[in-house]
């Protein structure tokens, strides 16, 4: 399925957002060929045949981190008490419920979910790659290329982050529920995930699951692989102090320090949720410009912590922010929750202004996601964006010139109004237009996979 719309089309946008000032009266013209091919300001009415946008027009939403089949576990796991690690018991319930159909159905529907909350682009951390067991399907990328389709059903963009999980942890062998994890080595890692091909809507990378998934002495093959590609390289990283200890205690250095010492940190990897970092590993983690991926609401609903973002981007660390295991979907929540962390750390306000938050959210997520092209409202760029309303229970009353800060501080999910990708409208009036009853299709499939 194109993204393209592959004519000619006018929007005229009441407000626009282009990156450091909210303009009123914006013409954007979609080419052909899914980019931007034209961006006019200072225009007081629609044009003749424009489509109209009114509220705040800002680039697509680039969500740097998700795992789909997390959404199953929404609400599941709010009964009762734990850890992340009693988290991790009901996920693995989940993941072994998977089939190619059922997980195609569960992402696609969970990908019109991030449609109608302004994403057209998402950054899928995939490592449900064999059947239960470990036996590889027939087609072996047979989960990978349901997550691509399941994308292009629900109009969005994709890169999908292949995943190497090799171990349970430092060298053990994966527990039962890991082995439909497991290519085994690294090198059977590459060599499957090397079967996967790029297309129009979907990009190609990789990902180190985390130090504990992925021997010392294989994580240079997993990151030669992405070099070899120019691809983008995600890993999970100290997400838990459990992992830093064992770290400490297998190699006698952090997992910032043992990714260093293999080549995998640079300016293609991002590091997802970097919660507890010494100084060291911060310093190491800027003067790479390896970025940083905050995942605000799952960090907090799993209560791993809040990360030292205003350190690290201070350090050289570009950020991105993901919505990880789908809590919620909401991208705008996740940055104010970056701002408002950080806030509750610190005892002080203002440590991000609404156009930096807004920068995370959008162009350097798509730039974490191996799309620099992706992100800006201006010509050339892709004609990827969303439009909220400034007009709702939530965001009435400031002047539009505030958009940015309404947005960003006020704004939900809800409040998103229009997503089009390519040029071509995905979400219109708040409603999917291909996918027609989204509630429907996400109470069927997680239906299917809880069992």
């Amino acid at each position: 399925m194109s993204l393209k719309a592959n004519v000619l089309k006018t929007y005229w946008l009441e407000h626009a957002w282009l990156g450091t000032s909210v303009e009123p009266g914006v013409a954007l013209e979609a080419g052909a060929d899914g980019r931007i091919a034209a961006l006019r300001t200072g225009v007081p009415t629609p044009p003749p045949g424009a489509e109209v946008l009114r509220g705040l027009t800002v680039p697509g939403l680039a969500n740097a981190h998700s795992h789909a089949f997390h959404r199953a576990l929404r609400s599941l796991v709010q009964v009762g008490s734990g850890t992340f690690w009693t988290w991790r018991e009901f996920m693995y319930q989940v993941a072994q419920n998977l089939t190619p159909d059922s997980y195609f159905a569960l992402a696609r529907a969970v990908y019109a979910e991030m449609a109608l909350a302004g994403i057209t682009d998402v950054g899928e951390f995939h490592y449900v790659h064999h059947a239960p067991g470990g036996v590889p399907y027939a087609d072996p990328n047979a989960m990978g290329e349901a997550l691509i389709e399941a994308a292009a059903a629900a109009g969005i963009r994709i890169t999908l982050l292949d995943t190497a999980y090799l171990s349970s942890g430092f060298g053990e062998a994966p527990n039962p529920h890991q082995l439909r994890f497991s290519d085994g080595t690294a090198e059977a890692w590459a060599e499957r995930a090397s079967a996967l091909k790029p297309r129009e809507h979907a990009l190609i990378g990789a990902a180190i699951h985390s130090v504990r998934a992925v021997p010392a002495g294989q994580l240079a093959t997993v990151a030669r692989w992405a070099e070899e590609r120019q691809a983008p390289l995600h890993v999970h990283l100290s997400e838990q102090t459990a992992e830093n200890e064992a770290c400490r205690a297998a190699h006698g250095r952090t997992p910032t320090q043992l990714l260093a010492d293999h080549g995998v940190l640079g300016p293609r990897t991002t590091g997802v949720h970097n919660t507890h970092l010494t100084d060291a590993d911060i310093a190491l983690l800027g003067a790479t410009t390896t970025g940083t991926c905050m995942c605000p609401t799952t960090e907090r609903d799993l209560a791993d912590g809040i990360g030292p973002a205003g350190r690290l981007q201070h350090a050289g660390s570009p950020l991105s922010l993901g919505s990880d295991s789908h809590a919620v979907i909401d991208l705008l929540e996740e940055a104010r929750a970056m701002e408002l962390n950080e806030r509750l750390s610190s005892r002080t306000r203002g440590h991000w202004t609404a156009n930096a938050l807004l920068t995370a959210a959008t162009a350097d997520g798509h730039a974490a996601l191996g799309r620099p092209d992706a992100g800006r409202l201006e010509a050339g760029a892709l004609a990827d964006f969303t439009t909220i309303a400034l007009d709702s229970v939530r965001t009435a009353g400031p002047p539009p010139r505030l958009g940015a800060e309404t947005a960003v501080f006020a704004a939900s999910a809800a409040d998103v109004r229009h997503t089009v990708v390519g040029g071509r409208h995905i979400v219109r009036d708040g409603a999917h237009t291909l996918v027609p009853d989204v509630p429907a299709a996400l109470a069927e499939s997680i239906a299917a996979v809880r069992g």
